[in-house]
């Protein structure tokens, strides 16, 4: 078994990114300029953001936090992403998910230019993804793709389970693993809540991709052996020991499941640093205009 090392991989991207800021600034360009909006104190958000912030420190990115409270209407989240739609220093910018209930994700997620949306979920980036178009590529699932590419995990013709069919994760990267480039090829299920015989899937897969936020949903009895496995999960579970009062749990029962595999990703540091290195990338993109004009 050999883990798939996130955290030195989003390391080493952005150790790329931060030298290719450094000739775009020696050429005279303006440095990339990432603006993330946080409504609300969710904690993990917060720590989201926060680690978002310190990641365009290393690239070389300049950042702007625009913080609202949970009570903010949904008018006035709208007006501040019009500011940012128009603001010509922002090459690119999130709206941190989720977001209170009073508030409608989908009007907001499609009020944000397409051209600066670099968390990959506008409409336009999503259609343009699946049939194969250049695109702002969802942060999640192009982390988890770059991850088994920089390893050299080989995919093509590989049975590929994905555990979860959520707009962020399961969907997009079904869709980009059966893409015809490297890594992709794969022959792909999506498996969710209404699936039958789930264990039968599973026991067939070559690599499994777990997003469900559900604490050690994959067992060793639905691994076989030599598969690949890749933990999306972060679940906080309470932990007196620690001094947070909580651990990250991933979908995995790391600890039976790990022996059998050819290889995992642990949780923490596996998927969740590449997914802030993805983000990174995309606003490399827009700042660069690599992707639209």
């Amino acid at each position: 078994m050999k883990l798939i090392d996130g955290k030195a991989t989003a390391e080493a991207i952005k150790a790329e990114i931060a030298a290719t800021v450094e000739q775009m600034v020696a050429e005279g360009r303006k440095r990339p300029h990432l603006a993330a909006i946080l409504v609300g104190h969710d904690g993990g958000s917060e720590t989201y953001v926060a680690n978002k912030v310190k990641a365009c420190e290393r690239c070389g990115f300049r950042s702007t936090l625009i913080r609202f409270e949970d009570t903010v209407e949904e008018t006035q989240l709208l007006e501040a992403i019009a500011r940012l739609n128009a603001d010509a220093d922002v090459d690119g910018f999130i709206v941190q998910l989720p977001l209170p209930r009073h508030i409608s994700e989908q009007r907001v997620i499609q009020a944000i230019d397409y051209r600066k949306d670099v968390d990959g979920f506008h409409p336009v980036n999503v259609g343009r993804m699946s049939i194969g178009l250049p695109c702002f590529l969802p942060a999640t699932p192009a982390g988890i793709v770059e991850l088994l590419g920089r390893h050299g995990i080989p995919t093509k013709g590989a049975e590929c389970v994905v555990l979860g069919r959520s707009n962020i994760v399961g969907k997009p990267v079904a869709q980009l693993l059966m893409q015809k480039h490297n890594p992709g090829d794969c022959t792909v299920t999506v498996c969710h809540s209404a699936t039958r015989d789930l264990k039968e899937h599973t026991r067939r897969a070559d690599i499994i991709i777990a997003a469900l936020g559900q604490p050690g949903f994959v067992t060793a009895d639905m691994v076989k052996p030599g598969a690949v496995i890749i933990d999306v999960g972060t679940t906080r579970v309470p932990d007196p020991s620690r001094k947070s009062g909580f651990r990250l749990c991933g979908d995995v029962d790391f600890e039976n499941v790990a022996p059998i595999c050819s290889w995992i990703t642990p949780v923490p540091g596996g998927v969740g640093p590449m997914t802030i290195c993805s983000l990174m990338q995309n606003t490399l993109l827009a700042a660069r205009h690599e992707i639209y004009d």
